[in-house]
C-alpha cells in the first residue's frame, strides 16, 4: 500500500497506527459495507464529514459510521446559524480527498475540526487512511489532540 499524507503526517508526529485494508466496492461506500468486510465493530469507525458553517466556513465532523450528523446541534455546537454538506465535486479541491477516502488527518488546511463524544469510551478507533481501500486503527488519545479536534455530541438520537 502507498503511503498516503494522512500515513506521513502520522509517522512524522511519530504516532502508531494498523492499516486495515478491504476490498472497494463502487457501488457500495458506505462504512457500514467496510465494517462488514473488515469485521470490525461500527461504533469504533468514524467516518469524516465537511460541511461549510454560515459563519465558520468549512468545518470537519467525525462521526460513527452507522450514525447521521445532527446539522442544526453541529451548527449550534460550532457557532453558526446553518451548516450544509460540502459538494462531492469540491472535497477534492478543498481537502485533497476524495469521497470514500477524505481522512481528518492531512488535509490541505487544518479545518475545524469535532470528533463525536462516543469515541471517548473507545481506546482506539478507525478514521479513513486517505484513500479508498484503507483504514486507520489508533489511539484515540493520540488522534484528537493530533487533529486539534473538540468532542461534542453530533448524532442524531
Amino acid at each position: 500500500m502507498q503511503k498516503t499524507n494522512a500515513m506521513r503526517r502520522l509517522d512524522a508526529a511519530k504516532i502508531p497506527y494498523q492499516i486495515l485494508e478491504y476490498e472497494v466496492d463502487e457501488n457500495d461506500l458506505s462504512g457500514m459495507h467496510i465494517a462488514e468486510q473488515l469485521g470490525f465493530p461500527p461504533e469504533r469507525m468514524f467516518k469524516t464529514l465537511v460541511a461549510k458553517g454560515d459563519k465558520t466556513g468549512p468545518l470537519v465532523f467525525c462521526i460513527p459510521v452507522a450514525a447521521e450528523i445532527d446539522l442544526k446541534r453541529a451548527a449550534s455546537i460550532t457557532g453558526n446559524k446553518r451548516i450544509e454538506m460540502i459538494h462531492v465535486k469540491d472535497l477534492l479541491a478543498l481537502t485533497g480527498y476524495i469521497r470514500g477516502g477524505v481522512s481528518p488527518i492531512g488535509m490541505k488546511k487544518a479545518f475545524p475540526t469535532y470528533v463525536d463524544e462516543s469515541a471517548l469510551q473507545f481506546e482506539q478507533i478507525t478514521v479513513s487512511s486517505g484513500t479508498r481501500g484503507a483504514q486507520l486503527l489508533l489511539s484515540r488519545e493520540a488522534l484528537i489532540p493530533f487533529i486539534g479536534a473538540k468532542t461534542a455530541d453530533l448524532t442524531t438520537k
